[in-house]
C-alpha cells in the first residue's frame, strides 16, 4: 500500500505533521575518533535523508531549525550549487557529508562495546505535513512514518 493511501485511510486532520525517522548503524573503531565518518561512508542515512530533502514539492522541517533548505541556505551550504545545473539529492548530500557537525541535521550515538570497539547509530529526523505526503506520495522506502493526534498516534515503515 502506498504511503499515500496508507494515510489517507487513518482519515486525519488537514494540518497533522508526520515525523519521519531513518536510522541505520555500524560496527565501528572508536579509539582513533572515525567512528562517524565510517557511520557516514557506510550507512545510507545521508544519502535517504538528502533524497527526501530535494523534493521540492515536500514542507520538511525539522524540530529544532525549522525548513530543512532554508537552513542550509540561511547557513551558506548551498550557494555553489547552480539552480537547473544537475543532481541536486547528491549534490546535498555531498554538502551534508562534507559539513556533517556543522549542519547539525542528523543525530548520532556511539555505543562502546570496549576501549577500541563500538557501534554507531546515525539518525535523521524531520516532520513532514501529512497532506504534502498525501498529495505527493514520495516513495518512503524504510523510513519509518509516525502521525499523532489528539486520539491516537500510529507509527509504520513505509
Amino acid at each position: 500500500m502506498s504511503i499515500s493511501k496508507r494515510l489517507k485511510s487513518l482519515n486525519l486532520p488537514i494540518d497533522t505533521i508526520a515525523t519521519l525517522t531513518f536510522s541505520e548503524g555500524v560496527d565501528v573503531f572508536h579509539f582513533n575518533e572515525t567512528e562517524i565518518e565510517t557511520a557516514l561512508q557506510e550507512t545510507s542515512v545521508v544519502n535517504e535523508y538528502a533524497s527526501l530533502i530535494s523534493q521540492t514539492n515536500l514542507n520538511v522541517s525539522n524540530p529544532w531549525s525549522g525548513n530543512v533548505l532554508q537552513h542550509l541556505r540561511d547557513g551558506d551550504f548551498l550557494e555553489d550549487y547552480v539552480r537547473g545545473s544537475g543532481d541536486f539529492s547528491g549534490y546535498l548530500e555531498e554538502t551534508i557529508n562534507e559539513n556533517f557537525y556543522d549542519v547539525e541535521l542528523i543525530d548520532y550515538s556511539t555505543e562502546k562495546y570496549d576501549h577500541k570497539r563500538g557501534f554507531t547509530t546515525l539518525t535523521a529526523q524531520v516532520h513532514v505535513p501529512v497532506l504534502d505526503l498525501i498529495e505527493n506520495d514520495p516513495d518512503l522506502s524504510g523510513w519509518n512514518v509516525s502521525v499523532s493526534t489528539d486520539d491516537m498516534t500510529t507509527s509504520f515503515v513505509a
